[in-house]
């Protein structure tokens, strides 16, 4: 779908001593069915802007439309079912619960939107198809650096998300490690699914359907 998401006229600033302004008048839509890369040196915007997404935060102007529905930046509540349902997200330091096993971990993303038996089924289904079957019951710190963020991505899926974000999914990672996680969040990828993900590496920046490069506050498209 094109336009599905279409970013217009966003601003972000934060009020310390004094405002700093992290993306200036930024303007831009992501389709459907495409993967796109944020590239751009630390502090150019790239997890503020996933995260006006995501709907963890706000702009400071300007307006995010999904489907041609503009978002009420206000209604907390609405945006959270929003984002439980709609959207998948994957973190540098996957943000798993420590005192949670891998399967809980997976499943407790699932109970917006089923019951315990079924979530519980389709997360084990899930921590299976991406070689994890026998560490269901493992905690995160009986997990590797590329095991954990193979949990995270199950669970960022399991609500079979229409957009997946990833900051930095592979930063932590040695670089055979990060291949596996890359290639598995590729694997996501589907006509009626969005895929956006920040990176600092230019290899897998590059394998992206569309590299944008963030700057000075804003996105400019360039060829993947």
């Amino acid at each position: 779908m094109n336009n599905f998401l279409r970013l217009n006229n966003i601003s972000k600033h934060f009020n310390t001593d004094k405002k700093i302004k992290v993306l200036k008048n930024l303007s831009y839509s992501f389709n459907k069915g495409k993967m796109y890369s944020l590239m751009g040196p630390s502090g150019s915007g790239k997890s503020t802007l996933l995260n006006l997404i995501s709907l963890i935060d706000k702009p400071s102007l300007g307006s995010i439309k999904f489907n041609d529905e503009l978002v009420n930046l206000i209604d907390n509540r609405k945006n959270d079912i929003f984002r439980a349902k709609n959207i998948g997200i994957v973190y540098q330091q996957n943000n798993l619960l420590p005192d949670f096993t891998a399967l809980e971990n997976v499943y407790l993303a699932n109970l917006s939107v089923n019951n315990k038996d079924t979530a519980v089924n389709k997360a084990k289904y899930l921590l299976k198809k991406i070689g994890l079957s026998n560490r269901l019951n493992h905690f995160p710190s009986q997990l590797s650096g590329g095991e954990c963020q193979r949990v995270a991505i199950a669970r960022a899926i399991i609500n079979d998300p229409e957009i997946i974000l990833a900051d930095e999914p592979t930063g932590s990672l040695d670089l055979n490690t990060a291949k596996e996680i890359f290639k598995l969040l590729e694997n996501q990828k589907k006509p009626d699914r969005l895929i956006i993900f920040a990176t600092h590496n230019r290899f897998f920046a590059n394998k992206a359907d569309l590299l944008l490069e963030m700057s000075d506050g804003s996105i400019k498209p360039s060829h993947a």
